[in-house]
């Protein structure tokens, strides 16, 4: 008789799993995008609110200047990358016959989208333009969203994924709908556009926080592995410092100097105006939060990047690419990142079926046959 094959689950999704062209490119667009992020969309608005302290200080316009020009340089890198990671990725996603109708419509608004994205570097896309590059992203975002609710079924990675999407769509939809006034140069102002735009912001930085809900877990106090739980106590320990510290500065420096607390207020404002123009985040809601959410992602990022994980690197173009997605750069690298993540999953496989069993006539079976677990 031949024994029934048994179902089990595996991890798909490895970046190793998908040959080097694959592995390499995708590493090499979250190296050069993170390094894009820090030295081009924050450095170079850095060097802006320094300029005052540059007339006292003739090293920074110099300093500054190159870093800038580095990273623009960086971002054309970025650019040429992630189109190369979207090829490869949707010809690994359309290559056979498991393939659902919902995947290749979106590996379709994908190839649309880096046509109009060629077509743009040609033609000016105006307003019009704009509205179309942005409706048909927030399409295909949408069913790649759909793909990945549908094979990933722990309510923490749901949660995160519907989340993230309806961040992300408060500002695709203050794009569209604000763009749409303009071109019809209507006075009236747009519905819900403030409104959507600032809750947007506030599931992003909540799905920051969740990211670690959904893949970061592992840091509990309870475990016996001494180990996990040092790396727990020195995690929790620096993330409650620094939140109740974050909460409370400016009570108590007003209480110990009004002069110093205003500084650091200045302070405060500069860098959320640099973070404002760099990633869209306007920091209305407690610095603290966001502090948090940072702490969280990063943490998270770098244990599914040592695990070789493609949630890590989908994870952690989703977040680079910020809340505005200002160039078509950002909105690939929103598309991509989505991606990977749908890539990383548990699948159901079957088992090899096993080889007879033994009969009386054929002796011991020790002997015969041995099974691979």
């Amino acid at each position: 008789m031949i024994k029934a094959a048994t179902m089990g689950e595996r991890l798909t999704g490895k970046i190793g799993d998908f040959g080097p062209l694959f592995e390499y490119t995708v590493k090499l667009v979250l190296l050069t995008s993170f390094l894009e992020l820090v030295l081009y969309r924050l450095v170079s608005r850095l060097g802006m609110h320094l300029s005052k302290m540059a007339v006292a200080h003739p090293w920074i316009t110099p300093t500054f200047t190159a870093l800038t020009e580095v990273g623009t340089w960086l971002l054309n890198i970025v650019a040429i990358l992630l189109f190369l990671g979207l090829t490869l990725t949707m010809i690994h996603r359309g290559v056979g016959h498991e393939t659902s109708r919902l995947t290749k419509l979106a590996i379709a608004g994908t190839s649309l989208l880096l046509l109009l994205t060629v077509g743009f570097l040609v033609v000016q896309p105006g307003m019009l333009g704009a509205i179309i590059y942005n409706g048909l992203a927030l399409i295909t975002l949408t069913l790649f969203v759909l793909e990945y609710l549908i094979t990933h079924h722990e309510r923490a990675q749901r949660i995160l994924g519907v989340t993230y999407y309806l961040g992300i769509s408060g500002w695709l939809y203050y794009q569209i709908i604000s763009t749409i006034y303009s071109l019809a140069g209507t006075l009236a102002a747009p519905p819900l556009v403030y409104e959507s735009h600032r809750i947007g912001e506030a599931l992003m930085v909540l799905a920051s926080v969740l990211v670690f809900v959904a893949y970061g877990r592992g840091l509990s106090l309870r475990t016996k592995n001494r180990r996990r739980r040092h790396r727990a106590i020195w995690f929790w320990a620096t993330t409650g410092t620094i939140f109740t510290t974050l909460i409370f500065t400016d009570y108590l420096l007003d209480l110990y100097d009004p002069t110093l607390a205003s500084a650091v207020r200045q302070a405060s404002q500069g860098i959320g105006w640099i973070f404002q123009f760099g990633m869209g985040y306007t920091f209305y809601l407690p610095f603290a939060i966001y502090t948090g959410g940072l702490l969280c992602w990063s943490y998270t990022v770098i244990k599914l990047l040592t695990m070789g994980r493609l949630a890590g690197y989908g994870i952690g173009l989703m977040f680079i690419a910020g809340y505005a997605l200002l160039f078509s750069n950002l909105t690939l690298m929103v598309i991509l990142g989505v991606m990977l993540l749908t890539l990383d999953r548990v699948k159901p496989t079957v088992a090899e079926p096993a080889s007879a069993t033994s009969s009386p006539l054929m002796g011991s079976p020790e002997g015969l046959i041995t099974e691979q677990a």
